[in-house]
């Protein structure tokens, strides 16, 4: 059961889905990482600096991600016997637009049919200075704590407004961690909605 009306639910196509194969190659996005991971690696070495491994291995799987020669299913459909080769992603979710976008649509649908109740919500986004993104990016836990922190006010604030003591109201949040803005900048503003 979403939080879509009765009437958007019925607006939906009843066509058949039709899969079409994503193909990262023909990004601009891809081409760039392409072209200049490589060398941009190797300049890091002779200055002898490195990237964390994540950050390498987040680059490397993208660059494998939805390409048939990294691996692939071979689906076939029952009633029409039509085949289709479906790539495997790299389900990383901080620098991959597919998976990220997958991930995000399906994280989206499990809330709105799954978690959310029919209740009235509010979105709260925190937003930090540049060095408490860098601290939270590589220190998680630091970033688990503040969080803490900020659900904790934001649950006592909305149990006052609504003229409760705090230990009689149970509040609920669920937090949303972007990790990078449009320019691919390190940006960890967090939405919460409670």
């Amino acid at each position: 059961m979403g939080l879509l009306s009765q009437k958007a639910r019925q607006v939906r196509p009843k066509s058949p889905a039709v899969y079409v194969r994503h193909r990262p190659e023909t990004t601009l996005l891809y081409q760039i990482v392409r072209e200049y991971w490589p060398e941009f690696q190797v300049e890091l070495t002779n200055h002898g600096k490195y990237l964390p491994a994540y950050v390498t291995k987040e680059f490397d799987e993208y660059l494998n991600c939805g390409r048939l020669e990294h691996g692939f299913l071979r689906v076939r459909c029952d009633s029409c016997h039509e085949e289709k080769l479906v790539a495997f992603s790299c389900k990383k979710r901080g620098f991959c637009p597919s998976c990220g976008a997958r991930r995000m649509a399906d994280s989206a649908a499990l809330l709105v049919d799954e978690i959310l109740p029919h209740q009235p919500m509010r979105q709260w986004v925190l937003s930090v200075p540049f060095p408490l993104r860098f601290l939270f990016a590589s220190n998680p836990k630091v970033m688990t704590r503040v969080l803490g922190i900020v659900y904790r006010v934001i649950s006592t604030h909305l149990a006052h407004k609504g003229g409760f003591a705090k230990p009689l109201v149970q509040t609920g949040a669920v937090t949303l961690i972007q990790r990078f803005g449009s320019a691919l900048n390190l940006n960890i503003p967090q939405g919460t909605f409670s």
